[in-house]
């Protein structure tokens, strides 16, 4: 077995909830990382993904467990290990070659050798040219090459990508991580190791020797792959599309209870995450299902390649419709239910209906504000008791998504309404609502 770099052992994680109780984060995460593989990291949003990889990094203190960099605990961050954003975070007064020293000047090295290695880098990353470009000046995909040059340049032993690919488009994102496979495998990087957080499900079985996939509330490691085969590797082979449907059913397995994986998706709790999913997109999704070639029941990946939606897209549009009980969800097929057969016929004001039905019996935070309301002599109070509730459990940014998921499914089921202005949750004017 290869030498193991960093190695994580009943690592948690917590943070501190509005009213000062303690979140976990990530709870009894064993994890090793080992020379020459690289690893994906799938999970939904929230599931503590990034945050396991600043605590890989040494930027992040985990509060229980431990945490090894070759055989020795780590704190702060280690010198062996450089991290790549999504958002670039490139500092924009600073030219390409400026971006790209900055840690090694950080690190004290000499001017020339700093020059020296830079110029390596950005031949190495596909730069040439650019050296005093500013980053307004570059577009996306050149952008994280900068990004990626500047993690390279320090010569890691690891190399963590959050999110690496997913700011570009799609055919961007494709060509620079072929790049960073074909500088893996001709082994022209000083790199022995790579984590790769991702919400691309194709992207992770083209890339990985191992797919991670990691559970929500708290965020812990539900699932392990290996995969064997050589790179590069076809995403339209037998074997691969086999590995992304095994993924894909195990992404949408359900919900973690106690350990148990639930093909069904079990009530939720009045402060549990609701899947980010635009209406309209669910109402396209269903329709699409009864349509050729689908009739009623679709492969997520060839859905997905169908409809043009990105994992990220296409997983919580799929989660919402089977909380609400309009498709089923299960070992990675969408199929949808006799309930959502009659939404679909429906017309308007009956698919209101039927949606402001199934919200109130399927989604407790729905109901709490709808009873709130009606108890209410005049019909209408703030969002922010609601807000803090939710708080109370979800971080500040988490707890504000689900509140406007809430809000936006309650107001097309005309359930309750929200005026932006006031910040005041209300029921329709008619009283009578849903």
């Amino acid at each position: 077995m290869s030498t193991a770099i960093v190695e994580l052992k009943s690592v948690g994680k917590s943070f501190l909830s509005a009213d000062g109780s303690p979140r976990k984060v990530l709870d009894e995460v064993d994890f090793t990382l080992r020379e020459r593989e690289i690893v994906a990291l799938l999970g939904q949003s929230g599931s503590g993904k990034s945050t396991l990889l600043r605590i890989m990094a040494g930027l992040v203190e985990a509060d229980r467990g431990h945490v090894h960099y070759r055989g020795q605990p780590l704190y702060g961050p280690a010198r062996g290990i450089s991290m790549v954003f999504q958002s670039f975070a490139l500092f924009p007064w600073l030219t390409v070659q400026q971006n790209i020293e900055i840690g090694l000047e950080a690190r004290g090295v000499s001017a020339e050798e700093r020059a020296s290695r830079a110029e390596k880098a950005i031949e190495l990353i596909g730069l040439s040219g650019f050296e005093g470009a500013l980053p307004r000046e570059l577009s996306g995909g050149m952008r994280q090459r900068v990004g990626i040059a500047r993690a390279l340049v320090v010569e890691p032993d690891v190399l963590l990508m959050d999110e690496a690919f997913s700011a570009l488009d799609v055919l961007t994102g494709e060509r620079l991580r072929d790049d960073i496979l074909e500088l893996w495998e001709d082994s022209k990087m000083p790199t022995r190791a790579i984590l790769v957080v991702s919400h691309n499900i194709e992207e992770a079985v083209l890339m990985a020797d191992r797919v991670l996939i990691f559970a929500s509330d708290p965020g812990r490691v539900k699932f392990q792959m290996t995969i064997n085969l050589p790179r590069p590797r076809d995403v339209n082979s037998p074997e691969v599309r086999a590995l992304i449907d095994e993924v894909y059913a195990v992404m949408t397995a359900g919900r973690v209870r106690a350990g148990k994986v639930a093909d069904e998706p079990e009530r939720l709790r009045l402060d549990e995450r609701l899947p980010e999913a635009d209406i309209s997109r669910m109402e396209g999704l269903l329709e699409r299902l009864l349509e050729e070639p689908f009739h009623g029941r679709a492969d997520l990946p060839y859905l997905g390649e169908e409809t043009e939606l990105s994992d990220e897209e296409l997983l919580p549009v799929a989660e919402a419709l089977a909380l609400l009980d309009f498709a089923h969800l299960a070992g990675g097929d969408l199929s949808i239910t006799a309930l959502g057969q009659r939404y679909v016929a429906a017309e308007y004001p009956a698919r209101q209906a039927l949606f402001a039905e199934q919200l109130l019996a399927r989604v407790p935070l729905a109901a709490h504000i709808r009873h709130s309301l009606l108890q209410e002599p005049s019909g209408e109070l703030p969002a922010a008791p609601f807000l803090d509730l939710l708080r109370e459990s979800l971080d500040a940014e988490e707890a504000k998504r689900v509140l406007d998921v809430a809000i936006e499914w309650g107001r097309h089921g005309e359930t309750y309404a929200y005026n932006y202005n006031t910040g005041m949750i209300q029921l329709p004017e008619s009283g009578d609502g849903a």
